[in-house]
Order: structure tokens, then C-alpha cells, then sequence
């Protein structure tokens, strides 16, 4: 997980760098056509296309390990109809509302609004909207962390650490400086 987020970290800069050297050194570009045509690439748009199918398959994941959590410890008698599937999706509805309604946001409202209604403009606040993820790794090795019990292990409390700070920074601070960037 790590290892994905370090390459990222020097993959999407990497294309900067490179796509600017190649702009200015073997076509001639000034160095400010060079940054704004470097800066305004393919990946903003082809990211979220990549990126959305994951919140229909997270949905989906999310609900079969709800389900299989609830057979497993044999609570299909306490469901409506034995145990059938649908009982199990409005179970499961009820308990992760929020969630589901901001996966269903995320698809119905985000991927039309920063692919067509956006119209190519805004690159920069797209990809301070991506930095909301930051986050996500450190939730998630939290979670297995305390999945296997090793919540006192220094990792985890090194991960509640980056947790906290990046949670702060990309998804608390992000708005407001969101706000005040796009107000100047």
C-alpha cells in the first residue's frame, strides 16, 4: 500500500517534469506554455474514468462482506424470510446509509460533474479534490491492523498519526484553502 502510494508520489510529478522538459528543450515552448500544457493532462479526466467503477464495486464489497459477516456468525433465523438476500440489502442499507449515499454521490453527481460539466476547465481544483483520498491508505491499514489485533503494535500508532495529520490537512483544511484559492 505504501509502495503504490510512493509511486504515485513520484509518477504524476515524473509526467509533469518530463511532458515540461520535453515541451520546452525539443519543442521550443516557453517555459509558461510548457507548465499550463504540462499541468492541464489526460490523467485528470482518464482517473476518473478509471476511478469511478471502484465505487460500484466498493459498494458491492462492502455489502457482500455484511453479508457473509452476518451468515458466518449465524444470524440468517433473525433476518425477515430466513435469511433471504433482500432482507440482507435493507439490513444492510439501514446500517451504512451514508456510505452508500456517498458512493451513489460520487458516481451520479461527481464523475458527470468533473467530465462534462467541468469541460476541461479546472485542473487544479480537481486535483486538490483528488488529495480527499490521501487518507484512504491509512484507514485502511488501520482497519486491518485492529482486524488482526495489533493495535499495539508502533505501526499502528504511527498510522493513527499519518491518519489524523493527512485526514486534517486533505479533507478538513482542503475546503476552506479550496475557497479562499478559487475567491483570489
Amino acid at each position: 500500500m505504501l509502495g503504490l502510494l510512493a509511486a504515485g508520489s513520484v509518477f504524476f510529478p515524473g509526467i509533469f517534469l518530463a511532458s515540461k522538459q520535453i515541451l520546452e528543450q525539443l519543442m521550443g515552448r516557453s517555459e509558461v506554455d510548457a507548465v499550463v500544457i504540462s499541468a492541464r493532462h489526460w490523467l485528470a479526466d482518464a482517473y476518473i474514468l478509471f476511478a469511478t467503477p471502484y465505487f460500484c464495486y466498493d459498494l458491492l464489497a462492502m455489502f457482500l462482506c455484511y453479508w457473509f459477516r452476518l451468515r458466518v456468525k449465524g444470524h440468517q433465523e433473525a433476518w425477515p424470510d430466513g435469511g433471504s438476500v433482500c432482507a440482507a440489502v435493507l439490513g444492510f442499507l439501514r446500517r451504512e446509509v451514508l456510505m452508500v449515499l456517498h458512493h451513489v454521490f460520487m458516481v451520479a453527481f461527481c464523475c458527470p460533474a468533473s467530465l462534462v460539466w467541468r469541460q476541461g476547465r479546472g485542473d487544479y481544483f480537481q486535483g486538490l479534490l483528488f488529495l480527499a483520498e490521501l487518507s484512504t491508505p491509512s484507514v485502511c491499514l488501520g482497519k486491518v491492523l485492529i482486524q488482526f489485533q495489533k493495535q499495539d503494535w508502533l505501526l499502528h500508532r504511527v498510522n493513527g498519526a499519518a491518519l489524523l495529520l493527512s485526514f486534517f490537512c486533505c479533507r478538513v483544511l482542503l475546503f476552506p484553502y479550496l475557497y479562499y484559492a478559487y475567491s483570489r
